[in-house]
């Protein structure tokens, strides 16, 4: 997992609520096992037509989000099947950062394993920032060390995460590289019980 302890980057806004997970992978594009090259799935049904061509009035095909790393969203974001496809095509797709009121659990946890930071604030301060989106260019810097956000106007929001799951982005570690720093220990038990 790659490591994330500071995020700028261009605000995407998806101004919707209960977004679940077959909205943002369909199911007909999960035959894939590997984690990469979901991102050209990325809101697929939103993004296309039937015939696989642009449509115009999804808001992230418009060139001035071309590039967005950071998604504002309406509340319970990731709801619906425990797909960890989500979040694997939002990383491939760019996305680092999500903004939301809430999230769905399952999602939540997802989406902090593979690298994403999901971040719950209020409405009041999501709200105005979705607006400034919508009507031109929005770019925050999200300090993860600090749990801190800074828009445009050097307005400074903080933010929860979990400290264990804090050390494991700012770290870039997954499970597999948590159960690596035991090695060690797992050689030792292992010889020990004749292994």
């Amino acid at each position: 997992m790659e490591a994330i302890q500071e995020h700028k980057g261009l605000v995407y806004p998806l101004n919707r609520t209960n977004i679940d997970t077959d909205q943002i992978i369909p199911k007909q594009f999960l035959k894939r096992i590997e984690r990469t090259g979901f991102g050209q799935f990325l809101f697929y049904n939103w993004r296309f037509d039937d015939d696989g061509n642009e449509r115009a009035d999804f808001e992230l095909n418009k060139p001035e989000y071309q590039g967005a790393s950071i998604l504002l969203a309406g509340e319970n974001f990731g709801c619906g099947s425990s797909r960890e496809h989500a979040p694997w095509a939002l990383l491939d797709y760019g996305f680092r950062v999500i903004i939301a009121p809430s999230f769905a659990d399952i999602f939540y946890n997802n989406a902090l394993k593979n690298g994403i930071i999901p971040i719950q604030l209020d409405e009041s301060t999501l709200d105005q920032w979705m607006r400034q989106a919508e009507d031109s260019t929005l770019v925050l810097d999200v300090d993860l060390e600090r749990q801190r956000i800074i828009d445009g106007h050097q307005h400074e929001v903080h933010f929860d995460i979990p400290a264990f799951h804090k050390e494991k982005l700012i770290n870039g570690l997954d499970e597999i590289a948590l159960t690596l720093k035991l090695e060690d220990e797992i050689e030792a038990y292992e010889q020990a019980s004749g292994k």
